[in-house]
């Protein structure tokens, strides 16, 4: 799901020297954004998948997910806005995706904002199918999240 324009985007695992640029990234993205503790806690959590998108070294996008058993979860992606509707999302979505089914994961699940239809339509070209609602989820503002989920099994 790479789009023609990403030929010069690389996503590898996320570094620690990348938070600074990841957290400048999340706070733009965010009303409550995770925190610098959270970041470096999750990068060195061993069930984790931390990957940076960069292009000419850049840091323009990232995502966190982790995997417990057969189940992964999409915890956190956000994208730099100078670099927003390019396909850089997909591409961190498709290379958690590719990276689970490797592990033999069964199961993806997130929580996205109500509100968020682009979001929503890029996971359901996935395949990704709303399971349920989480009432007041988020905050700042106070919105339901949708549960979706994608099964890995093919």
């Amino acid at each position: 799901m790479v789009g023609e324009g990403l030929t010069d985007i690389v996503i590898g695992d996320m570094e620690t020297g990348d938070l600074p640029s990841v957290l400048e990234i999340e706070r733009a993205s965010f009303a409550m954004p995770w925190s610098e503790t959270s970041f470096f806690n999750e990068l060195k959590n061993p069930r984790s998948i931390s990957r940076a998108a960069k292009r000419d070294g850049r840091v323009t996008g990232y995502i966190f997910a982790s995997r417990i058993l057969d189940e992964g979860h999409i915890l956190d992606l956000a994208v730099h806005p100078d670099f927003r509707r390019q396909g850089i999302a997909s591409a961190l979505v498709a290379h958690v995706i590719e990276h689970l089914r490797e592990e033999g994961c069964r199961f993806l699940y997130l929580e996205v904002r109500e509100s968020n239809v682009p979001a929503i339509k890029m996971y359901g070209k996935f395949g990704f199918e709303r399971i349920g609602i989480r009432k007041k989820y988020y905050v700042s503002p106070d919105e339901d999240a949708v549960i979706m989920c994608l099964k890995l099994e093919e």
